[in-house]
Parts: C-alpha cells; sequence; structure tokens
C-alpha cells in the first residue's frame, strides 16, 4: 500500500512538514528530511524551487530563489534523494510547479519518483482536468498519489469532483491567498473547516497555509485529518538553521508528543 494511505489510516492526527529542497543550503535537503521524521512529524512536502512560484508567500519564494542560486536543480534533488528510503519510512511527497517536470518529461519524472520511493506529488498548476486526460496513467502506473487542492471559493460541485478523483488526501488550503503565517483561524475560516467536514468526502483533508503554532494546528486539525506547515517551518529554517528543527516541532505538537 502507498504509504501516504497507510498514514492516513492511523488514527493520529498527522503533522505534515513542508521545506523547499536546497535550502538554507544546497546539500541541506537529507539532513532536514531525516530530522522531522525522528522529531516526530508524519509527512514530508519536499518543494522543488521554481522562478516563478505564484502560489507562495515571500518567505518560500525568498527559499526558492535562494536554492535556485545554490544550484538545486530537479537532478540534483533525486541525486540527493537517492538513497533516502534506507533511512526514511514516512511518506515523502515532491510539491512544485508543473513546469520543471514537463522540461525533465512527465514519464521520466515518475519512473524517477518511483524509483527513489517517493509517495505522491502536488503540483498546484496542473488543473485535474488536464491530469485525469493526459497524465493520471503516467502517476498511477508509477504508484504515484497526486493531491489537489481545494480553497474556501472551490465550488461544491467542484469539490466533489476532485474528490471523486482523488486517491489520498485533498490539500484544504485555509484561506483564499499566498502562504503565509498568521496569527489564528477567524469565524470565516473556521465554519469553512467545518462545511467540508460536513461534506463527508471520500479522502481525508489535510489543511494548508496559515499553520504556524500549537494552537493554529488544533483549530485546522479539529475538523481535518492533519495540517500542512510551510513558511513558519521555512522561517525558522531561516533563523535558528537546521540544527534545532526539534524545538519548533516541539512548538507545533508541543512538549510531550
Amino acid at each position: 500500500m502507498n504509504r501516504i494511505k497507510q498514514q492516513l489510516l492511523t488514527d493520529k492526527k498527522l503533522l505534515s512538514i513542508y521545506f523547499t529542497a536546497g535550502y538554507p543550503n544546497l546539500e541541506d535537503t537529507v539532513s532536514i528530511i531525516k530530522s522531522l521524521e525522528r522529531h516526530g512529524v508524519d509527512m514530508i512536502e519536499i518543494g522543488m524551487p521554481f522562478s516563478d512560484p505564484l502560489a507562495d508567500g515571500p518567505t518560500i519564494q525568498d527559499s526558492s530563489t535562494k536554492a535556485l542560486q545554490n544550484g538545486m536543480t530537479t537532478e540534483i534533488l533525486f541525486e540527493q534523494l537517492q538513497a533516502i528510503r534506507q533511512s526514511v519510512s514516512i511518506p515523502l511527497i515532491i510539491m512544485g510547479y508543473f513546469n520543471p517536470i514537463l522540461q525533465y518529461g512527465v514519464e521520466a519524472f515518475c519512473e524517477k519518483c518511483q524509483n527513489i520511493g517517493i509517495d505522491g506529488l502536488i503540483i498546484p498548476d496542473l488543473p485535474m482536468d488536464i491530469y485525469e486526460s493526459d497524465y493520471r496513467q503516467i502517476f498511477e502506473a508509477h504508484g504515484l498519489i497526486n493531491v489537489f487542492l481545494i480553497t474556501p471559493q472551490t465550488s461544491e460541485e467542484r469539490i466533489q469532483y476532485i474528490d471523486a478523483n482523488s486517491k489520498g488526501f485533498i490539500y484544504m488550503v485555509s484561506s483564499a491567498s499566498t502562504t503565509g503565517v498568521q496569527v489564528g483561524f477567524g469565524d470565516e475560516q473556521t465554519s469553512y473547516f467545518k462545511r467540508i467536514a460536513d461534506m463527508n468526502l471520500n479522502n481525508p483533508q489535510i489543511v494548508g497555509f496559515g499553520i504556524s503554532n500549537n494552537m493554529t494546528f488544533k483549530q485546522a486539525t479539529n475538523q481535518a485529518k492533519g495540517a500542512i506547515i510551510g513558511s513558519a517551518f521555512v522561517k525558522h529554517l531561516t533563523t535558528e538553521g537546521i540544527d534545532s528543527i526539534d524545538k519548533f516541532i516541539n512548538t507545533i505538537l508541543g512538549e510531550c508528543h
């Protein structure tokens, strides 16, 4: 069974962490992944840096720019991850924009992911209709789950369509903005979380955007299966470096996890 599906079957609330590959330094990718698993993270999103990351806020955009300046490429990322499954067992998802995947060759990219042990992809700018008609067979032939995003503006009909065509979880964007940190979720967002929960979708939802501490993690996972943290973690890497990842995870999960 795909590792994402296995993890979704556990009865705990899942913490997924996003970071940009090749940031802060080119060679940090594997160290960060190992440290995140060691300190209790359930799933990791490895960001492929891209020169024009439209859905990302300034923190992730900056990390992307720096990673590209450090020399990160798709090829180097695959080289870095070549032996990752010898030491890491939690689900690994590559998140990125479609252009670099297209340039690499979709089939070649998926094959490489399968060989390394990547479990899924999140590609915000790949429309589901195009995925269905052109790429689904390739992804599935290589055992990859493609994760789709919904926002507070996504129509109920569209959500049902995404749910019917999803095989893992639905990435639930908490607000209609770029990624970033916020203090807490207001009534509008909590009622959106409840509205989606009440739809009783087949696929669990994991909330992303705006989660940065224990309070927002609890708010996000009150109705959903898990939460994704990106900007707050990338900020932590920027200010604290990669040696204090445990400190960050403790602030999210609480000291006793």
